[in-house]
């Protein structure tokens, strides 16, 4: 079975934005599609969103796992592909809104250190990244150095934001897309 696993931003829900119309595009192709909960979204802390993640993957051992990561749900996953909980080799992640050049935020530092890109993209089948070029939260340098260290090509939005509900973002065809283009490729 295909399971997909979003995992939101910093101060976020798994209801927010556009995670729920993700799920709902999921269903309809008949993907299992849940968004995860992360502990203390206001006060993160790196090594419990990895363990979260890693407690849904570690029920899937005969499924196909894929994840979606939004802004700070991006750092998490590459902790957790980077770490040793990551045990289950991910069929595909798309990271929207991702930071990987550390914050000024003192709240989700612990969440950026040195990335092991080798490692993370061993730890994966395929990645997308999707990033808007009008993002005020997490710079679009962002994203184009996520892409680079993937080694997969950018997917810009133009004139995109954040994609958070307080911007209107209710729905994100580019990420559906993304990720049903790895799920075919599986």
């Amino acid at each position: 079975m295909k399971k997909v696993f979003i995992i939101h931003g910093y101060n976020g829900t798994p209801n927010g934005s556009w995670l729920p119309w993700l799920m709902g595009e999921l269903k309809r192709q008949g993907v299992y599609a849940c968004s995860l909960a992360m502990p203390t979204p206001a006060d993160p802390v790196c090594s419990e969103w990895v363990k979260e993640i890693a407690r849904h993957v570690d029920q899937c051992k005969n499924d196909d796992v894929y994840l979606v990561g939004h802004s700070l749900g991006v750092a998490a996953i590459l902790n957790y592909l980077q770490s040793d909980l990551a045990t289950h080799v991910i069929n595909g992640v798309v990271a929207v809104s991702g930071r990987c050049i550390k914050s000024d935020n003192p709240k989700t530092a612990g969440f950026y250190g040195d990335f092991d890109f080798e490692k993370i993209k061993k730890s994966a089948e395929a990645f997308a990244v999707i990033h808007g070029d009008n993002d005020q939260i997490v710079p679009f340098a962002n994203g184009e150095k996520l892409s680079v260290a993937l080694g997969v090509p950018l997917i810009a939005i133009k004139g995109g934001g954040h994609f958070t509900g307080s911007e209107g973002c209710y729905a994100l065809p580019q990420a559906f897309e993304a990720l049903k283009t790895i799920l075919i490729g599986k």
